[in-house]
């Protein structure tokens, strides 16, 4: 079926102008905000109301320097060497996951470092409410015709014209299924479970082994950005993902330390 043409403007305010993808962040912020909100609440409290709205406003920082930062150093280097003015227009979409889970990671550990505080304290409220804004983010991917799938023959491929007219796997919806429905139902109900919730750094392990999985599964129908050469079995989205995954399994199978996370 044909790619359906979408208004890249999702709301209009007068001059201002909200597109799709602006707005999955914003909303995605705002979800993720009120879910780790209800998270912190539950045994054992180690942060307060007060240190996540603080600590949202270095995530959301985070984020968008991040996530645009890796998809320019990580996955178009050239491209934005040539365009050097391109790379402040996120409003054309381009932020990378990667990217912005490294910048997320450093406004944790700074933010902690001044409450003096173990940074899983933080990352363990977080880690549930992540898969909210990644499902977001791939519906607003899917709503821009980027990153398509590969060529396909299934019967609910699509055509992207602005790419070419072979039908295509709506990859985009695949990871919003698995990186966001499907993780955010895992890690919901495992965060529900105190015995999890008081081990320092399991649901922060847990979010980078299944988000590592989930990646890796959905980069199998996803049309690669970059050619590995002699390891292109591989996906570039896949070799990225290998690290969380091993870090992810360090803190899953780590033993605690005593006095973690203590104030």
């Amino acid at each position: 079926m044909m790619f359906p043409e979408f208004d890249p403007v999702a709301l209009q305010i007068g001059p201002i102008a909200i597109r799709w993808y602006a707005l999955a962040y914003i909303v995605g912020i705002l979800l993720a905000w009120r879910y780790c909100i209800w998270q912190a609440q539950l045994v054992p409290q180690r942060v307060s109301r007060t240190q996540l709205d603080d600590l949202m406003v270095w995530v959301t920082v985070g984020i968008i320097v991040g996530g645009r930062l890796g998809q320019v150093l990580l996955w178009a280097p050239g491209y934005y060497l040539a365009h050097p003015l391109e790379i402040f227009m996120i409003w054309k979409g381009g932020m990378a996951f990667h990217g912005g889970l490294i910048g997320v990671i450093l406004a944790i550990v700074l933010y902690a470092r001044s409450q003096k505080l173990s940074p899983f304290a933080f990352s363990d409220v977080m880690a549930a409410s992540t898969p909210i804004g990644l499902f977001l983010g791939r519906i607003a991917n899917f709503v821009n015709g980027e990153l398509p799938g590969r060529p396909t023959d299934v019967p609910w491929a699509f055509i992207f014209p602005q790419v070419d007219m072979q039908p295509r796997h709506p990859s985009q919806l695949y990871q919003a299924a698995l990186e966001g429905i499907v993780l955010f139902v895992i890690l919901h109900w495992v965060a529900r479970q105190q015995a999890v919730r008081e081990r320092l750094g399991m649901l922060t392990g847990l979010f980078l082994i299944g988000y590592a999985i989930a990646r890796a599964i959905g980069e199998v129908f996803r049309e690669p950005e970059v050619n590995l050469g002699a390891y292109s079995f591989l996906t570039w989205g896949q070799v990225l993902s290998l690290p969380m995954f091993l870090f992810g399994l360090y803190l899953v199978m780590r033993k605690p330390r005593v006095t973690e996370g203590a104030k």
